[in-house]
């Protein structure tokens, strides 16, 4: 009987020892004053004892045992999820392990300014982008991307992302004008690059639309800023000159496809231009639109805004 009695305290002894030290393990990260992160990969069909091993040897966690038995006492050995992962010797087991088991993987947070080129956009994500006529589908927004996105993969993103902006009622709207969503879209480019309020968009938008259609050139300087790719907003004469489909000053009608990216605002604009006695407009300087209702008053602006 003393025999039996030692025997259950010795038992209850390691099992307190165990459940205070896998507490201890678990609650209390590697290193509490660790600011460092650093990647972790988990590879497809990893199992749980391998991915203890790597934490351990990654210098992540104190010891891999608290790891296993926690995943194990939790009931996640089937949970943790492939990818890679920012992780600190700074973070708790429970941290880490939630983190896995969410599938919080490693990404980056890039801001896809509205009026960006698809050459602005590849610039700002580092690699090129695959496909064809993309300018003008690749929505302005800011995206989480994995860390290891593909370029396919970020098109796909930024054009799903398009196609939910556009709601079935704009789709309709442009349906009932007889237009097309790449003509509504290059619309919205030009404008996206012209002005800046919605308010002063919808004016411009009235303004080109009503030049369309009885045959006059648009005249939108930001198509010869696209050709020539200067960074400025100044247009020479010989800029003008330039036998380009974009060169909304020599041919008459849409240029050939957008020249940005544009957003929401441009594209609602583009679908409901407002009207007006307007015929010119110019932004000066200060990003103040004015309007004129004549060439004669159109050149006095321009001489009074644009000295």
């Amino acid at each position: 009987m003393k025999k039996i009695t030692i025997t259950i305290l010795i038992i209850l002894a390691l099992s307190g020892f165990f459940i205070i030290s896998l507490w201890y393990g678990s609650k209390l990260p590697k290193d509490i004053n660790a600011t460092e992160e650093k990647i972790f990969s988990i590879e497809k069909g990893q199992s749980f004892f391998q991915i203890a091993d790597n934490l351990e040897e990654e210098g992540l966690i104190k010891n891999s045992l608290y790891f296993k038995a926690y995943v194990l006492l939790e009931g996640h050995s089937r949970s943790l999820q492939a990818g890679e992962y920012f992780l600190s010797p700074s973070m708790s087991l429970p941290q880490i392990v939630q983190k896995i088991v969410s599938g919080d993987t490693a990404s980056i947070t890039v801001t896809i300014p509205e009026g960006f080129t698809v050459k602005q956009i590849e610039e700002r994500l580092g690699f090129d982008l695959p496909g064809e006529n993309l300018e003008g589908f690749l929505f302005p927004d800011t995206y989480r991307f994995p860390l290891n996105i593909s370029g396919q993969e970020a098109v796909d993103r930024m054009k799903e992302n398009f196609d939910r902006k556009l709601t079935e009622e704009m789709k309709e709207e442009i349906e009932k004008q007889g237009k097309t969503i790449f003509e509504i879209v290059t619309m919205a480019s030009l404008i996206e690059r012209e002005v800046r309020t919605l308010e002063d968009k919808k004016l411009v938008s009235g303004v080109l639309w009503k030049r369309l259609e009885i045959g006059m050139p648009l005249q939108v300087d930001a198509t010869i800023v696209y050709i020539t790719g200067k960074q400025t907003t100044r247009v020479s004469l010989q800029d003008l000159q330039i036998d380009s489909p974009y060169n909304t000053y020599k041919y008459r009608g849409l240029p050939v496809g957008p020249i940005c990216n544009p957003g929401l605002d441009s594209i609602i604009a583009a679908i409901y231009p407002e009207e007006s006695q307007y015929w010119y407009y110019l932004s000066a300087p200060d990003g103040i639109t004015h309007f004129s209702r004549n060439l004669q008053e159109h050149n006095i602006a321009k001489a009074k805004y644009l000295r």
